[in-house]
Protein backbone atom coordinates (compact mmCIF):
# COMPACT_ATOMS: atom_id res chain seq x y z
CA UNK A 1 0.00 0.00 0.00
CA UNK A 2 3.10 2.20 0.25
CA UNK A 3 2.63 5.12 -2.48
CA UNK A 4 6.11 5.77 -4.26
CA UNK A 5 6.83 9.27 -5.02
CA UNK A 6 5.77 9.13 -8.53
CA UNK A 7 2.16 8.60 -7.04
CA UNK A 8 1.87 4.85 -8.46
CA UNK A 9 0.84 2.07 -6.07
CA UNK A 10 3.08 -0.94 -5.53
CA UNK A 11 -0.04 -3.20 -6.27
CA UNK A 12 -3.45 -2.43 -7.40
CA UNK A 13 -6.24 -2.00 -4.65
CA UNK A 14 -9.94 -3.87 -4.88
CA UNK A 15 -12.45 -2.35 -3.37
CA UNK A 16 -14.47 -4.53 -0.60
CA UNK A 17 -16.92 -4.00 2.13
CA UNK A 18 -15.40 -6.75 4.82
CA UNK A 19 -15.93 -7.29 8.30
CA UNK A 20 -12.46 -7.77 10.54
CA UNK A 21 -10.97 -7.29 13.67
CA UNK A 22 -7.80 -5.68 14.86
CA UNK A 23 -5.80 -8.03 17.32
CA UNK A 24 -2.76 -7.29 19.75
CA UNK A 25 -1.53 -7.90 23.25
CA UNK A 26 -5.23 -9.99 23.79
CA UNK A 27 -7.48 -7.50 22.82
CA UNK A 28 -10.11 -7.29 19.50
CA UNK A 29 -11.40 -3.93 17.91
CA UNK A 30 -13.48 -4.58 14.96
CA UNK A 31 -12.93 -3.04 11.35
CA UNK A 32 -14.19 -2.57 8.51
CA UNK A 33 -11.80 -3.80 5.00
CA UNK A 34 -12.72 -0.97 2.47
CA UNK A 35 -10.15 -1.84 0.02
CA UNK A 36 -7.24 -4.27 -0.43
CA UNK A 37 -4.46 -5.36 -2.33
CA UNK A 38 -1.33 -8.14 -1.72
CA UNK A 39 0.68 -5.23 -0.13
CA UNK A 40 -1.80 -3.57 2.45
CA UNK A 41 -5.30 -2.26 3.36
CA UNK A 42 -7.58 0.18 3.98
CA UNK A 43 -9.72 -0.10 7.17
CA UNK A 44 -12.65 1.51 8.78
CA UNK A 45 -12.25 2.11 12.14
CA UNK A 46 -14.68 3.05 15.25
CA UNK A 47 -11.49 5.39 16.35
CA UNK A 48 -7.77 5.09 15.23
CA UNK A 49 -6.68 6.46 18.57
CA UNK A 50 -5.86 2.43 20.37
CA UNK A 51 -4.91 0.98 17.68
CA UNK A 52 -0.63 0.41 17.44
CA UNK A 53 1.47 0.94 14.69
CA UNK A 54 1.40 -3.15 14.10
CA UNK A 55 -1.40 -5.59 15.08
CA UNK A 56 -2.56 -8.62 13.59
CA UNK A 57 -5.44 -8.26 10.55
CA UNK A 58 -7.96 -11.03 11.18
CA UNK A 59 -10.68 -12.00 7.93
CA UNK A 60 -12.77 -14.71 9.33
CA UNK A 61 -14.63 -15.18 6.38
CA UNK A 62 -11.38 -15.60 4.79
CA UNK A 63 -9.65 -17.48 7.46
CA UNK A 64 -6.88 -15.70 7.05
CA UNK A 65 -4.52 -13.90 9.44
CA UNK A 66 -1.92 -10.93 7.91
CA UNK A 67 0.77 -8.95 10.45
CA UNK A 68 0.34 -5.17 9.54
CA UNK A 69 1.90 -1.74 10.29
CA UNK A 70 0.27 1.19 10.01
CA UNK A 71 1.35 3.75 7.90
CA UNK A 72 -1.14 6.19 7.88
CA UNK A 73 -4.31 7.93 10.01
CA UNK A 74 -7.37 9.69 9.25
CA UNK A 75 -10.57 10.21 11.04
CA UNK A 76 -11.82 7.10 11.11
CA UNK A 77 -9.13 5.06 8.57
CA UNK A 78 -6.26 3.55 8.56
CA UNK A 79 -3.85 2.40 5.88
CA UNK A 80 -1.73 -0.69 6.63
CA UNK A 81 0.71 -2.27 4.87
CA UNK A 82 0.92 -6.20 5.06
CA UNK A 83 4.89 -7.28 6.44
Amino acid sequence: MAIPMDGQRIASRRRVLKAGSIEFGGEEFECTIRNISDAGAALQVVTPLYIPDRFTLVVESEQSKRACRVIWRKQKRIGVTFD
